[in-house]
């Protein structure tokens, strides 16, 4: 059966329609949740509730991108929407400190593996990692990025830039090493 069909019984709560949607794209939204979360059953819960959200939502799907990359951008607000209700405590980050680059070079040293940089990642703040982790995990582009999270695109490119500056210098302070 065809993704539109299967979308346009979803429309009409057609429960066998939404279960084939499901299992369509439960593995795949299930590695863009656990890319945010980090935990098995945390990413188990924002899956679900992306889905319960997408199911209720569906009329509002009008087709000018494929079903799977509207449910992505539903599970990405989801995960983001779940770490945020898990922070306590935030302490603001200073952006006049942190120069703003005009450049669009991502390379890094060849000894730094992907790991290396994942972790870097994480400890990058939540405002910039979001933009960089979209940018560079998933792909998005500046347009997309801006709408998922509420921004103006350029607001995202500048903090697609400082987050890389950033995440640049917490690789070199872990001995990684990172080309300009």
């Amino acid at each position: 059966m065809f993704q539109i069909d299967l979308v346009e019984q979803c429309k009409k709560n057609n429960r066998k329609g939404q279960m084939q949607l499901y299992r369509q794209y439960c593995d795949g939204m299930f590695c863009v949740a656990m890319r945010y979360v980090k935990n098995t059953k945390d990413a188990e819960d924002v899956l679900q509730e992306s889905f319960i959200k997408a199911f209720q939502k569906i009329e509002q799907y009008e087709g000018n991108v494929t079903f799977g990359a509207w449910l992505k951008k539903i599970v990405i607000n989801k995960s983001i929407d779940f770490l945020k209700s898990k922070k306590h405590q935030t302490v603001p980050f200073q952006e006049s400190h942190m120069p703003l680059e005009e450049d669009d070079n991502w390379n890094v040293n060849d000894d730094i593996t992907l790991k290396n940089i994942k972790c870097a990642m994480e400890e990058l703040p939540e405002k910039y990692k979001y933009v960089v982790m979209m940018y560079l995990m998933e792909g998005y582009d500046h347009s997309e990025i801006s709408q998922i999270l509420d921004l103006t695109e350029s607001a995202c490119r500048t903090r697609l830039l400082r987050g890389k500056g950033y995440l640049k210098q917490l690789l070199k302070e872990k001995n990684y090493g990172a080309r300009s």
